[in-house]
């Protein structure tokens, strides 16, 4: 007999999506709910969302998706950022929010984004992180459905759901903005999926361009290229998973590369139309090719436009896929969710907002090949809002990205709700504007062009001759750290396939583990890539603590016939750690447990 664990009370600071209205376990009793852990900066938790739309409508009747938002920024924690991030991403089920984490170390969670599932009685009977698992969701929940309405302990209908009062605006949560060379502008308005040129004044719309999912980034082409190809315009349709044309003089949209279907290897490479893209959200063009802010995967791409979009080809330009800062040459880097790309007036590199690490990057081309440098930022758990200089300055989950007319960058410092700037000439760090509603791009053209996502409009800061210098705070990521005992200590991340489907060894190993540690004494032994779901890591006690980094992923297929589909289930986590000789020689991590 399996004992199941009974899951702990839903607590936070309070509920979004319930009218008002607070939610206990005890009222949910007789229903299937699943608790989703996320939070609204991460790439991989939005990519879980779309995942599960079509789950909660297949079984709206036994079904209660819950999201609970544990915030890893400190923006985040703000009640009104987390309202605009529930409509900003058409979260239509109930939200609690768990600013302090209260609810997230109940439930043991370790990563963005989790899945837990709990039965109709109350008790635990899975937990999933990473992406990719609504196929075994949904063959979980049919079998918690069977077993359930046998016993008589299966509850339909009643959904806590409570749509918020509807609202609208000329444009609702910008993306990006982007200069056309007669003095008009075009801007991507995310929420309405839609593209807006507007006239000099970004104010009088000439035309609205409709058939995106969310579009983000935008690329007015060179002249040169655009009479080429026969279109002017490059969109980054971020959850199409796809890179899209707009002719101006008619409207016309085609694909130009993508399939639809959200990319899981994370590399590939090819003709464009037949390779799988994750979430692009900015384009720049470099050299001779659109760049793309690949944010799905953590890489940069790179699109070469033929005369015929069906003779395009993609190939992945920078990033391992690993999460995190990393410099050096462009195939053995790290990035995490680029999400902002310019490039510099003299060619000589792209300009990265690097968002999860909040921090500014750049991309140059050199006699090794393509390099990645970082200009500001210190990793993926630490940011805040401090001028200075940049090898201590902080920014937190930059959007946007410009260059200046003087060679200085501008950015925009999403989640501080502020304009910086990093002088190149002085590897100074100052700042420009504050009180700004979540900048989500910014743009150089004879003034300073803000995209104010939060407040749902394109605003005009001023440059000052000399930007302001603000001593702010420094914050890092506040989730505890899991003790462990220094010396050996045995990494095991469970795996238990959806039924039906099982790890395939008939052409190798089917799985992959990634570890390394910052700083990187921290991991005397155990570190690197290899196959496998378990190894011993050897921690140095003279380090004390630091954070792992773990990356796994695990193939499975369907049944045991040559030609069976198979799924990729990966996982990145970063675990802060800190060592203690009475605590456990044992770091277990669920990808898929049940």
């Amino acid at each position: 007999m399996v004992l199941k664990l009974r899951a702990p009370e839903l607590i936070g600071r309070g509920w979004l999506n319930t009218g008002g209205r607070s939610l206990s376990l005890a009222q949910l009793r007789g229903k299937i709910v699943v608790l989703d852990f996320w939070t609204f900066c991460c790439v991989n938790c939005l990519h879980v969302l779309d995942e599960l739309r079509p789950v909660e409508e297949k079984y709206a009747d036994e079904l209660v998706l819950i999201g609970v938002h544990s915030p890893k920024f400190a923006h985040e924690a703000d009640p009104d950022a987390l309202v605009a991030a529930v409509e900003r991403y058409g979260v239509h089920h109930p939200v609690l929010d768990d600013p302090d984490l209260t609810t997230w170390q109940a439930y043991t969670a370790r990563a963005w984004p989790t899945l837990v599932v709990i039965d109709p009685e109350g008790a635990i009977v899975a937990s999933m992180s990473g992406e990719g698992h609504a196929g075994g969701l949904t063959d979980l929940i049919e079998e918690l459905i069977v077993e359930h309405r046998a016993k008589g302990t299966l509850r339909q209908g009643d959904s806590p759901y409570v749509a918020p009062a509807p609202t609208n605006t000329p444009l609702r949560f910008p993306g990006k903005i982007v200069a056309h060379p007669d003095g008009s502008f075009l801007v991507s308005d995310t929420a309405h999926h839609e593209v807006v040129w507007f006239e000099p004044d970004v104010l009088t719309e000439r035309a609205r361009f409709g058939g995106f999912n969310e579009p983000q980034g935008l690329l007015v082409l060179p002249a040169e290229v655009a009479a080429r190809v026969g279109y002017d315009v490059v969109v980054a349709d971020s959850v199409h998973h796809q890179i899209r044309s707009i002719r101006l003089s008619d409207g016309h949209i085609q694909i130009l590369a993508g399939t639809g279907e959200q990319l899981r290897e994370r590399s590939g490479g090819g003709a464009a139309l037949k390779q799988p893209l994750s979430t692009p959200w900015d384009v720049t063009w470099w050299i001779d090719r659109v760049v793309i802010a690949m944010a799905g995967t953590h890489q940069l791409w790179a699109l070469h436009l033929a005369t015929e979009p069906e003779d395009n080809t993609v190939a992945v330009l920078a990033g391992t896929s690993a999460e995190g800062i990393r410099d050096g040459l462009a195939h053995d880097a790290w990035l995490a969710q680029p999400s902002g790309l310019a490039t510099a007036a003299d060619g000589s590199r792209v300009w990265i907002a690097d968002a999860e690490t909040s921090a500014l990057r750049s991309l140059t081309l050199s006699d090794d090949g393509f390099v990645l440098s970082t200009h500001v930022g210190q990793g993926l758990f630490d940011f805040g809002h401090v001028d200075g200089p940049a090898q201590q300055a902080l920014l937190q989950h930059p959007l946007g990205v410009t260059e200046l007319p003087d060679g200085s960058v501008a950015i925009a410092d999403t989640y501080n709700g502020a304009i910086r700037r990093y002088d190149p000439a002085s590897g100074e760090v100052s700042t420009l504007a504050t009180g700004l509603a979540e900048p989500s791009d910014v743009l150089f053209a004879d003034q300073l062009l803000v995209v104010e996502s939060g407040a749902h409009r394109v605003v005009a800061v001023p440059v000052p001759k000399d930007a302001q210098r603000l001593v702010g705070e420094a914050h890092t990521t506040t989730r505890p750290a899991t003790p462990l005992a220094s010396g050996a200590v045995r990494l095991t991340i469970a795996f238990t396939p959806p039924r039906g489907q099982k790890l395939d060894y008939r052409y190798g190993d089917p799985t992959q583990l990634m570890v390394s540690a910052t700083p990187e004494a921290l991991l005397r032994g155990g570190g690197g890539t290899g196959e496998g779901l378990s190894r011993e890591l050897v921690l140095d006690p003279a380090v004390g603590d630091g954070t792992l980094h773990i990356s796994v992923r695990a193939a499975a297929c369907d049944g045991d016939s040559e030609h069976a589909a198979c799924h990729l289930y990966q996982q990145d986590w970063g675990i802060p750690v800190v060592l203690d000789d009475t605590a456990a020689a044992e770091l277990r991590l669920d990808l898929r447990g049940v």
